[in-house]
């Protein structure tokens, strides 16, 4: 009887079709150590009924993997099967498109003042812009900002007197 109770309260992806819910995929970061370069993707699922789920994905070298999932309600371990499969394509474009991205082949510190102007354009958060893009801290993107504005790069904060 308890197994009965758990699948009534589960999301039951098996049933559903990857059109009946909505899917996104985010670039969340990027972390490059040495020659390796590791990206993390925000992916959510939602339904019109209000069911959800949100996902970690990795990509390191060739290989993604999901590190974690989080659903409401929860998934049975049929729905992961499922899952992956609905995951698969999306995540594929997002990781293809994510290096193509027409980064320059300037170093991290030049980039600052670049991807600064362009989150600004887009409407986006100009340090965590910096932050994906050279994959400093919060503490250190902040600096590399001020170094650029007192270079010359980016306009004052605010006008001096």
């Amino acid at each position: 009887m308890l197994e009965a109770s758990f699948v009534d309260r589960s999301l039951q992806l098996s049933d559903r079709c990857p059109d009946d819910g909505e899917m996104s995929v985010r670039h969340a970061w990027v972390v490059s150590e040495g020659s390796t370069t590791t990206s993390w993707f925000d992916v959510r699922l939602a339904f019109a009924d209000g069911a959800r789920v949100d996902a970690l994905a990795v990509l390191s070298g060739a290989h993604v993997r999901v590190e974690d999932v989080r659903a409401r309600p929860p998934l049975s371990l049929d729905d992961l099967a499922v899952l992956a499969e609905w995951l698969e394509d999306p995540l594929f474009e997002a990781c293809v498109a994510a290096p193509a991205r027409g980064t320059p082949a300037e170093p991290r510190r030049a980039r600052a003042p670049w991807e600064y102007r362009s989150a600004r354009e887009e409407g986006g958060d100009p340090v965590l812009a910096v932050m994906r893009a050279t994959g400093h801290s919060r503490r250190r993107s902040l600096r590399l900002i001020g170094q650029a504005r007192d270079e010359g790069f980016l306009a004052p904060r605010r006008a001096r007197r």
